[in-house]
């Protein structure tokens, strides 16, 4: 996707909240969108999604896109269920395959439970499970989520971590704005920093940085028992996970609060220990004979 000399303002005489926006949207890329309060991130999130039409520019190349609003409008007088199979229509899914994938998400998200009742009864954190549930549907090729992870609990916030990995993997492009300045460290390709003038500039993320040769990053060892297999497969899919098995979860160090937090929830599971040892740097030559073949292939690759 390409944005092409975007601007936008609300009105002619108003000032420009975004302005000469040239960037492209890769497949694979994992954006993060930053800049003070009130700079104009949601109006450059709307504007990639499609909600917003640019004042000024185009926005052309956009491929099937999900997006998760700021504020979701909670009062309306359809079920959660019933909204979602409509928005799935409205992505293209017909019949029994609707139906999967609204019930694949909201399972996935802890929402299933409450799905038949009506969006205006529902808390701000279902409605915003509803929200994710509408956006990843059809699995887009675009997901653009603003602030998506506000309200959530500690599951359905490591399910939408789990599904931006997904959404890469598969691709995908995802932009985001959050809060938390550890969310998905480690994986971020690009940061576009946007200013008070409105205009863009762009760094390179914390995987970028680290291919170009900067400092290691440290990593952090979780030491646990219980983990049951299905549970060791969910949490290493999650950002910044390096490996999950014989008792231990290796993570970067950005997101290890986060990640310690998700296991603590789990029932059964017991952390015995944590631990820091420093990331090998990258390219780094090892000892002959002190590493099997596809163990020095793991660490070239950063695993």
């Amino acid at each position: 996707m390409r944005l092409e000399s975007v601007g936008k303002r609300y009105g002619l005489r108003q000032p420009w909240v975004v302005r000469s926006v040239s960037l492209d949207v890769l497949p694979g890329r994992l954006i993060r969108l930053e800049g003070r309060n009130g700079s104009g991130k949601s109006t450059l999130l709307r504007v990639a999604a499609g909600v917003s039409l640019p004042s000024k520019g185009r926005v052309t190349g956009r491929p099937h896109t999900g997006y998760v609003p700021e504020r979701f409008p909670g009062g309306l007088p359809f079920s959660g269920r019933d909204y979602l199979l409509h928005l799935a229509r409205v992505h293209g899914l017909r019949g029994p395959a609707a139906a999967r994938a609204v019930d694949e998400w909201l399972d996935r998200l802890g929402a299933a439970s409450y799905a038949g009742q009506p969006l205006r009864a529902l808390s701000k954190g279902m409605c915003q499970k509803v929200a994710l549930a509408q956006a990843l549907l059809a699995r887009p090729g675009l997901l653009v989520l603003d602030e998506a992870w506000t309200g959530l609990d500690q599951a359905a916030r490591g399910e939408l971590d789990a599904a931006v990995v997904e959404r890469l993997a598969d691709g995908g492009a995802v932009m985001f704005v959050d809060h938390e300045q550890a969310r998905l460290a480690g994986r971020i390709s690009e940061r576009w920093r946007l200013d008070d003038s409105g205009q863009v500039t762009v760094v390179a993320g914390a995987g970028d940085g680290a291919r170009s040769g900067s400092a290691p990053e440290s990593v952090v060892v979780i030491e646990l028992t219980g983990l049951e297999p299905s549970s060791a497969t969910v949490l290493g899919g999650l950002p910044g996970v390096l490996s999950c098995g014989d008792g231990a979860v290796r993570v970067s160090s950005g997101v290890s609060d986060e990640v310690l937090r998700q296991v603590l929830g789990w029932d059964g599971v017991h952390v015995t220990g944590v631990r820091t040892e420093q990331a090998e740097p990258s390219g780094q030559t090892e000892p002959s004979g002190q590493a099997e073949p596809s163990e020095r292939g793991e660490r070239a690759a950063g695993r």
